[in-house]
């Protein structure tokens, strides 16, 4: 179902279900209205740079060809398109972000294989190399950790954090009480500390 034409602000699912016929130019305008934000998601990741931009493009090749795929509910939880195309350009980014860290430490030389000269030469770029894998790894461990998350907890979290949303605007996009919110956040975040804490990405 197209989104009527005498709208002037078309929902951005109404735009989805469109585009998933084949509509271009209403994935055009869902370009317009989202990209600025996803490539901020893209760049908290890789930080700025053609592999954001890189990632952003890619991204939105998926968000085309599985527009038919995007359900608002899944397993009784609520699902806002934004909330799925920023989970579109995380797994892009994430992906991305592994395949540099795994470059950048074949790069390093094996052990066995320099002199001191050369240890000392390549110093600087170990600890840039484990550093990257470092943080992969604690990423997926947080997507881990979010995933064991109750619904209603993961979901806050998710639209408090990852689209930068206040409580009261979280309230709002879940039709929740800003008190259940507030709840959610709270105790959301202390799970997820103690999910890390138990795999040691967090003290």
């Amino acid at each position: 179902m197209k989104p009527d034409a005498g709208a002037d602000t078309p929902s951005l699912e109404a735009l989805l279900q469109a585009a998933a016929q084949g509509d271009h130019a209403c994935f055009a305008r869902i370009y317009e209205r989202t990209h600025l934000h996803l490539f901020g998601v893209a760049v908290r990741i890789l930080g700025q740079g053609q592999a954001a931009e890189d990632v952003l493009q890619e991204a939105y090749v998926s968000i085309w060809k599985n527009a038919p795929s995007y359900r608002s509910e899944v397993g009784g939880l609520s699902i806002s398109p934004m909330t799925w195309l920023i989970a579109i350009v995380r797994n892009k980014a994430l992906d991305a972000y592994r395949a540099r860290a795994r470059r950048k430490e074949s790069e390093l030389p094996p052990s066995g294989d320099v002199d001191e000269g050369d240890m000392q030469a390549h110093a600087s770029a170990a600890p840039g190399a484990l550093q990257l894998l470092e943080q992969a790894t604690e990423s997926l461990q947080i997507a881990g950790c979010m995933q064991a998350l109750d619904g209603s907890h993961r979901q806050s979290l998710a639209l408090a954090y990852y689209q930068g949303l206040s409580h009261s605007e979280v309230a709002a996009h879940m039709g929740a009480p800003l008190g259940s919110v507030k709840a959610w956040i709270r105790r959301g975040l202390d799970k997820l500390k103690h999910c890390l804490a138990a795999q040691g990405v967090v003290a």
